[in-house]
């Protein structure tokens, strides 16, 4: 965090490559000092977790089974770090604003928190509609299972699935919100995200289709659908934002170029001395 001294120096906390390395630095000790805390926590809520990851395979008649002596203690590393990256997500998110606007003022304390405060639902509103495509996925594959043959999953095979599915869907769902983030910031405008929107729009789907894969269109329909409406409703904040600044702008040169002339300021004119 900048000093005040610092702040009235360097107004636009502009910084050489060597400083955003330390600062990149410092994020990231700050992010994983939080994951190893939420980490240790997430053991204790492994065994109940777990039970819920494997709970769509058995209502579909599988069963998910530890391959090696070592199996279990690999899911329990594997689940409780997934913990440790949902229940550290108001951290990491923050110290991911806080790298793109270094040197963070009163005001912009407030995005700070506001882009927080809409990444952190949308990012549990992803894992949640990650869980609950999950049983689709698994119907489809478990479905192409010959009637002879059983479903015997190994716990080494299924755990990464399942966990890469719910990230893949949580953190989608945070991009709309790096956009706007990213708008304030006056890096992307409104003007630039039409202009390409039709190679957005196709990698939406194709990151969709990566992330949840399926036989049946559910799967990515579910994924991209609300991906593309909060793509859209990012795309016309930014734009209607981008509207307002400009003509803040244009009010704000004409009413410079009044007082340049003498005309309608506000000031009062300064008195002769005889």
């Amino acid at each position: 965090m900048a000093s005040r001294k610092e702040r009235v120096a360097n107004p636009e906390g502009r910084m050489a490559l060597k400083e955003h390395l330390i600062e990149l630095r410092n994020r990231l000790f700050i992010a994983l000092g939080a994951l190893l805390v939420t980490t240790i926590a997430g053991f204790f809520l492994y065994y109940p977790v777990l039970d819920i990851l494997i709970q769509p395979v058995k209502s579909l008649g599988g069963e998910v089974n530890f391959t090696t002596a070592v199996s279990p203690f690999d899911t329990m590393i594997q689940v409780s770090v997934f913990l440790g990256v949902v229940l550290s997500a108001p951290i990491w998110l923050y110290q991911i604003w806080a790298f793109i606007v270094p040197g963070l003022h009163k005001n912009e304390k407030k995005y700070a928190l506001g882009f927080i405060g809409a990444a952190l639902p949308l990012f549990l509103l992803g894992l949640y509609l990650g869980f609950w495509v999950l049983p689709h996925a698994l119907q489809f594959f478990m479905g192409l299972t010959p009637g002879t043959a059983t479903n015997i999953i190994g716990i080494d095979v299924y755990l990464p699935f399942v966990l890469r599915l719910l990230l893949a869907f949580g953190i989608a769902m945070i991009v709309p919100v790096l956009m706007v983030g990213l708008n304030f910031m006056g890096i992307l405008p409104g003007k630039l995200i039409v202009k390409h929107w039709r190679i957005t729009v196709f990698l939406i789907c194709l990151v969709a289709a990566m992330a949840a894969p399926g036989g049946d269109a559910l799967t990515m329909l579910v994924l991209a659908g609300p991906l593309l409406i909060l793509f859209a409703v990012a795309t016309i904040f930014c734009l209607v934002r981008d509207k307002r600044v400009a003509k803040k702008r244009a009010e704000q040169e004409a009413e410079n170029e009044r007082m340049a002339r003498g005309e309608g300021s506000s000031l009062p004119k300064p008195e002769t001395i005889d």
